[in-house]
Formats: C-alpha cells, structure tokens, sequence
C-alpha cells in the first residue's frame, strides 16, 4: 500500500533538501506552487510541511514563508579545570577558542545599561544599589552563536574603572582592568548551568523557533575576589544546535590522536588555558 499524498510530497522535499537541491536557509516554493507542482490539495500540502517541520528540516517563519533549516558546524570547545566555561567578558579568549577551530570570531560593541541589583542578585547587593551590564553579541564565520551579559557593582565604576562604565571592548579582558586599577584580584568562580528554551530576543538572534525545538545553554559565573565577595556576574547564552563542549580531567590524550571528530579544537584548553580568565 503507497505512502499517503503528504508522506510521499514530504519525502520527495526530503530528497531535494539532503541532496542539496533545497540549501539550508532557502525559502520553500509558497503553498500555492506546491499544489500546483504535486497536485495536491491544500491540507495535504501543509500535512507535508508539518511533517518537514517535525523532522527539523524546515522552519516556517509568520509573514515570511517556510525555509529549509542551514546545518551548521558545531564549535567544539574543550573545556578542563583550569578553564571551565568560557563564562567570563573580554574578545581576546572568545576569539582564541574559536580560532581553535580555525574559524572566524567576530563580537560586538557592547551595550552598556544601568540596571536594578535585582538583575543581578548573585552579586548580594542592597535593593537600592545599581548595577553596570556590558552586554555583547558574539559571532562564528559571520553567524550568530552566543550572547554574554556582565553584571558589575557600580561602586567599581565610582572608585574608578571607569572603563566599565564606556561602550567599548576590553579586549585583555575586565578580570585583567579590574586587577591593575583598583587591586582587585579574583580568585575563583562558580559556575549554574541550566539548559531552557529561548526567550523571544534569543530566538530572534540566533534564528531559531521559540518552541524550544532548540533549546539554549545558560552558564551564569559568579566571580569572587580575595575576601570571597562576588566580583562580577557574567551570563552567557549558548544555542544547542551550534555549541558542543568536551571536558577533560586528568591525563588524557588529545582527541586527534584518537582520530575523534572535532578533533581541531581539541588543544583549545591548553593553547588558551594561560588566557583563560584574562577575560
């Protein structure tokens, strides 16, 4: 017995899609050349996109059309216990995790806002304190790929980092600024990781559907100084379908001598591992 109109309409878009016919990020023929192409009825034409749908093949986006879904290369970050997560602010360990990966980094201009303590409240502020956030896009090969957010307390600002408080990069990063102006050392983090769906603005960015068919990665890093107080609060936002981390303890060799996929961004740890809280 034959496949149903739709299962048969969706398996010949299927084909053109994994032979590259259909690229990722192409928009499908609108419903109506889809009818007339299979003749097909409406409903069965839409049977056959939900199915697409389903599969994670194509997305459909209101006022635009469906579109078949771009595969994109994960960065794989190997990550050990001198590192942990990236969680920290400043572009020069961002991009030298990615160039890893022999690929290309790119980060925005950051948006400074002042903010509630409430937005903030591992720092452990007083409800009447403010808070500083340097907010930054990141960028793989041009393609959205992670958003951080970096909560300071704004006494730091008013006993003089003022750089904090301007719309420009940190590129030895903020852990590194706040040491030589004001003495401050940190000596630890900790890390909360939870895994959710994206909210509106996190879809919007990375291009994914707000239904939690990708779900995002959240790291929030509370950063302590010498006296064990909360320094900083950085929030890093990473989508599932372009992030993969790999941990290593201990002695293990490296995953290319393995012949392991992604085995290019195996030494990550290690080449940036004296970096890795400059940011």
């Amino acid at each position: 017995m034959p496949d149903p109109m739709y299962r048969q309409i969706a398996d010949d878009l299927r084909r053109k899609i994994e032979s590259g016919e259909l690229a990722g990020g192409r928009q499908l023929p609108t419903e109506l050349e889809l009818r007339e192409q299979y003749d097909a009825s409406r409903n069965t034409v839409r049977d056959a996109i939900k199915l697409l749908v389903t599969r994670g093949m194509v997305e459909t986006r209101p006022g635009q059309g469906t579109f078949v879904v771009a595969k994109l290369d994960p960065l794989i970050i190997t990550l050990d216990w001198e590192t942990g997560f990236s969680g920290g602010e400043g572009s020069a360990y961002y991009k030298s995790e990615v160039k890893a990966d022999r690929r290309k980094a790119e980060v925005s201009v950051p948006r400074i806002e002042i903010q509630p303590s409430s937005a903030a409240p591992e720092l452990g502020l007083e409800t009447s304190a403010q808070v500083v956030s340097r907010h930054q896009q990141r960028f793989v090969d041009g393609t959205p790929w992670s958003l951080q957010t970096t909560f300071y307390s704004m006494s730091l600002v008013q006993r003089g980092g003022v750089r904090l408080f301007q719309a420009e990069d940190i590129p030895t990063g903020t852990v590194q600024y706040l040491e030589e102006t004001l003495g401050i050392k940190q000596v630890g983090w900790r890390d909360k990781i939870m895994v959710r769906t994206p909210d509106a603005t996190e879809a919007a960015f990375f291009q994914v559907p707000d239904d939690g068919r990708v779900a995002v990665m959240e790291i929030r890093r509370t950063a302590f100084d010498a006296s064990r107080k909360p320094l900083r609060l950085t929030v890093t936002t990473y989508p599932a379908d372009r992030n993969q981390f790999v941990v290593n303890v201990g002695e293990v060799p490296d995953e290319e001598v393995l012949g392991a996929p992604g085995s290019t961004a195996s030494n990550a740890s290690s080449e940036s591992a004296a970096q890795g809280e400059k940011e």
